[in-house]
């Protein structure tokens, strides 16, 4: 692994440790601080001319000083002559808008795009968009892998018997079939209507979840509303038990009780966002992605094909 750095921001320093001592490449120092009136300032620690660097940053709250705090490490990466910057970005933030729903809206995911694209970075690796769509924002090669073969591997773990796979929302119906296909299991979906951002309520459950093993499958958990609701819909038409996967656990005001009041009985996180203590209740369990990211990394660097992390159903097999 030769003339590879690996870069952290702040957002996610556990993540980056994980994937250094996988990849046993060191991070490399660099100086983050703040100036009085909250002006970021960076600088990179040793030389980088000629290099191939991987800046691992999750874009999670705070959002903006995140997302800026990366724009300037990508600056201070291209003035610095580094040969190629890539970015491992688990979390892409503002990807929730990724189009006009009403008059007089922004494009916010258009808009990452052209700052990213703009600022140098060479190539973006995330995981789990929200829409598959936004990787044609970019002007860069964009590597978009997917959590669900980790939870497929997970719940064979666990051993359950009688699954149904449950998609929350007809957006997430293509995810929820691909992971019901890797555990031999049927697809039933919840239709529910989204009346204000971070308010859903079920309208309609399609499928038969009765005396079965239901496992929800999403992409994020922000206030934990809709997700704990979808749990309870379940369990009243007759579901034995309910599971929850997610692979960006935002949990954002008081999801952490919302969820552990819920009728699911066991919640699977990704660490695509750092997961606190105390937000680990007891129903959570927690699945790094640093092997995986690892393994990106070390494809890329080597200029290997990422063909056979991206095959869904081999993915459970390489991890």
């Amino acid at each position: 692994m030769n003339k590879i750095q690996l870069i952290s921001g702040t957002a996610h320093l556990k993540l980056a440790q994980k994937i250094a001592k996988n990849l046993d490449v060191p991070l490399t120092p660099i100086e983050i601080k703040n100036f009085a009136d909250g002006e970021i300032y960076v600088k990179i620690g040793k030389k980088v001319r000629g290099d191939d660097i991987y800046i691992i940053q999750s874009l999670v709250g705070p959002v903006n000083d995140n997302l800026m705090q990366m724009l300037i490490i990508i600056d201070a990466l291209k003035r610095a002559s580094a040969k190629r910057i890539n970015l491992i970005c688990p979390y892409l933030c503002y990807s929730r808008q990724d189009r006009k729903v009403t008059s007089r809206e922004p494009i916010t995911a258009k808009l990452v795009a052209d700052l990213i694209t703009k600022a140098g970075a060479d190539r973006l690796i995330t995981v789990d968009l929200h829409t598959e769509q936004i990787q044609g924002f970019y002007d860069i090669p964009v590597d978009h892998f997917v959590g669900y073969p980790l939870f497929a591997k997970q719940i064979k773990k666990l051993n359950y018997q009688d699954i149904v796979v449950v998609s929350p929302d007809i957006g997430g119906v293509k995810r929820a079939n691909k992971l019901a296909d890797l555990l031999g299991a049927p697809l039933a979906i919840i239709d529910k209507v989204r009346k204000q951002h971070n308010e859903a309520e079920v309208a309609h459950l399609v499928g038969d979840v009765k005396d079965k093993t239901a496992i929800i499958i999403d992409d994020i958990i922000d206030t934990g509303g809709s997700i704990a609701a979808a749990a309870n819909v379940l369990k009243d038409f007759g579901a034995k038990d309910v599971v929850v996967c997610a692979t960006h656990a935002l949990l954002s005001k008081n999801a952490c009780e919302r969820l552990e009041s819920s009728a699911a009985s066991k919640i699977l996180l990704l660490n695509s966002v750092p997961i606190p203590c105390e937000k680990r209740t007891p129903k959570v369990k927690v699945i790094s992605l640093a092997p995986l990211l690892g393994k990106i990394i070390w494809r890329v660097h080597q200029e290997r094909s990422l063909g056979d992390l991206f095959k869904w159903e081999n993915q459970s097999k390489i991890l």
